[in-house]
């Protein structure tokens, strides 16, 4: 028997059926309406967050701080702590420093007897770190309590309570405000706190971060026979940093850069590299900091690690392609010299830590940079010393104060810690940067560049 198979058509609907079309519809509709809605917040909250730099000041200190070499030397020699021998190994390295007569250190150090004591270093980290917040705030007009995110950094000096709470003190910021200290973290943690910083603003959006860099030198002066300690006196000045930070959308407009790559890179592992820069006692029983031999070759392996991160993330599409080939063929051939990328091709500035003569000329003939591209550095050395974690701020504020930094310019702030580590930052200016009142360069910018010799003679003939 035949059946005949019926298929229903639209048009045939009754009413009833149209309805209950219409009204599934209708939850498809809503359905649809909820995911897309739920698509848009994704996407708003999947977009990457960009972190800018505010602005920043550098600590200067008062001329009465001023430390004259013939004055250290004389200094050193009247409080009859260290034998001639010791004396003449400091002249010495004084003499090929790059340091000249305007480097500052706090008084404590300058009185005979030296006064190395909590309450001396107390007052020195108080003083550095109270002026630079105070005069990063006060030229912002902002309000203390108007801080999300507080990080402050000091290698050798650790109390109780930490430094961040004596800002938080100072200035009585909120009770709510989240704030770190980092000690032992050597002259690479301003960055190292940068890096924290980018992190912490970006899961809390919109926030306002305020990053404080700074060293206490009383803590490590070293008054012993320890050559490889004697090295901390001729080099390190005193000097600080207050960085401002935000994550907020609106403060573009406001902002100078905008923070692109943070990368870190660390030795610790290695027993050399965990060495080279040592907090330890002398044979003699007196505490300072070693700076062994290893410190250079450790920062060219270090430097070489950070930059093959750093490389892949900065460098033109055709540099890459270079670089590959050229390693394929070293391993082939194996040639004397490797192939080492044109850095000067990611970046138009070159802010690096102002570690000693020894640490900027390595950078100079690894990176093949020129001497303008050292001079930020080198001028900083020359007229600060070495301020520790701050240095990049000093050799950035350099550039600003010759009005160098120009829209879309590129800056790469790099420097060498204890432990042993790299760390590197990329920023990209977003706006046209004039030197403000507060620049500590605008004194005496037109100054500069300097001729630094190579050596000088501050001893008497």
């Amino acid at each position: 028997m035949n059946q005949t198979i019926h298929k229903a058509s639209p048009i045939s609907l009754t009413m009833s059926e149209l309805t209950t079309l219409l009204s599934s519809s209708g939850s498809i509709f809503e359905i649809f309406a909820c995911l897309l809605v739920l698509h848009l917040i994704y996407q708003r909250v999947r977009r990457r967050v960009k972190v800018y730099l505010l602005d920043f000041t550098c600590y200067r200190a008062p001329d009465s701080n001023r430390l004259p070499m013939s004055t250290l030397l004389e200094t050193i020699y009247l409080a009859n702590q260290i034998d001639q021998e010791s004396i003449d190994f400091q002249a010495r390295v004084l003499e090929r420093s790059w340091l000249s007569n305007q480097t500052s250190i706090p008084p404590s150090l300058t009185e005979i007897p030296l006064k190395k004591s909590l309450t001396s270093v107390q007052t020195e980290t108080m003083t550095t770190l109270f002026t630079s917040v105070e005069n990063l705030l006060k030229k912002n007009k902002l309000s203390p309590r108007s801080i999300d995110i507080l990080i402050t950094n000091c290698s050798l000096h650790a109390p109780t309570p930490s430094l961040s709470a004596m800002v938080i003190n100072k200035f009585h910021m909120r009770s709510n405000i989240k704030s770190f200290n980092l000690s032992g973290m050597g002259c690479a943690a301003g960055i190292l706190s940068v890096s924290l910083a980018n992190d912490l603003l970006k899961v809390h959006r919109g926030s306002l971060a305020l990053v404080v860099s700074t060293e206490a030198l009383n803590t490590h002066w070293y008054i012993g026979k320890d050559r490889s300690m004697l090295l901390t006196n001729c080099l390190f000045r005193m000097g600080a940093a207050a960085v401002l930070m935000s994550s907020n959308e609106q403060d573009r407009g406001n902002a100078k850069y905008e923070l692109l790559h943070v990368v870190r890179t660390n030795k610790a592992k290695d027993d050399r590299a965990y060495r080279c820069i040592y907090q330890d006692i002398d044979s003699e029983l007196k505490q300072g900091v070693s700076i062994t031999k290893d410190v250079i070759n450790m920062a060219g392996d270090v430097l070489k690690m950070n930059l093959t991160s750093l490389g892949p993330l900065v460098l033109p599409y055709l540099e890459l392609l270079q670089y590959v080939m050229q390693n394929v063929l070293c391993k082939i051939y194996k040639p004397s010299s490797s192939y080492t990328p044109n850095f000067k091709k990611a970046f138009e500035h070159f802010c690096i830590h102002t570690g000693g003569r020894a640490v900027i000329q390595a950078m100079e003939m690894n990176l093949n940079l020129t001497k303008e591209d050292i001079e930020p550095s080198k001028m900083t050395l020359h007229r600060f010393g070495n301020t520790s974690s701050s240095s990049i701020w000093y050799a950035l504020s350099y550039l600003e104060a010759k009005r160098r930094m120009k829209k879309g310019d590129k800056v790469l702030q790099i420097a060498f810690g204890s432990g042993f580590k790299c760390n590197s930052a990329v920023w990209r200016c977003i706006r046209e940067v004039e030197p403000d009142t507060d620049n500590k360069w605008l004194d005496f910018i037109e100054s500069y560049p300097v001729d630094v010799p190579d050596s000088i003679s501050i001893r008497p003939c």
